[in-house]
């Protein structure tokens, strides 16, 4: 993020010792660079449609940019928003990226009627362990989002140097 500026429009998190650590864990544990079990590029793949659902525009910068520099084709990422109508997403990542909104919209009642039978897709694909840091990852994430807009990042073009 080198050619942008990251600007807090409302309030810095950080200035809270308890928030600032429930943020610093929950990236160690789940964040892009923790040590999972699930595939890497699927793991992305859930924090960057988590962060398009939730309108975050600093996480869609760093995952977008995670996501290439895990190895996920353009088209994925490019299609991503409509994950449903593409042909790039095995039977396990759809129940995955289904369960991942299922989560993030759980307040939708629609989503809330339908949550138990996307979890039981997911355990048809991933293991109880696998699960819990699918959950794990979907949760983090939408604390950061929900984290980043309370602060009201805001990013813009990088200040050019002084001649």
């Amino acid at each position: 993020m080198t050619d942008l500026t990251v600007t807090n429009r409302r309030v810095d998190s950080s200035a809270n010792e308890d928030l600032a650590e429930l943020a610093r864990h929950g990236a160690t544990a789940f964040g892009y660079q923790a040590d999972l079990r699930i595939d890497r590029k699927l793991a992305e793949l859930l924090r960057l449609r988590v962060s398009q659902i939730n309108n975050c525009a600093y996480c869609l910068n760093v995952h977008y940019g995670a996501a290439r520099n895990f190895g996920v084709r353009q088209p994925v990422i490019d299609t991503l928003t409509a994950w449903w109508e593409t042909d790039f997403h095995d039977d396990a990542a759809r129940a995955a990226l289904a369960y991942a909104e299922a989560i993030t919209r759980v307040a939708d009642a629609t989503v809330a009627d339908d949550f138990a039978a996307r979890h039981d897709a997911l355990a048809e694909h991933f293991r109880p362990e696998e699960i819990l840091e699918i959950i794990g990852v979907v949760i983090n994430m939408n604390v950061w989002t929900r984290l980043k807009l309370a602060e009201g990042v805001a990013l813009g073009p990088a200040e050019q140097a002084a001649s």
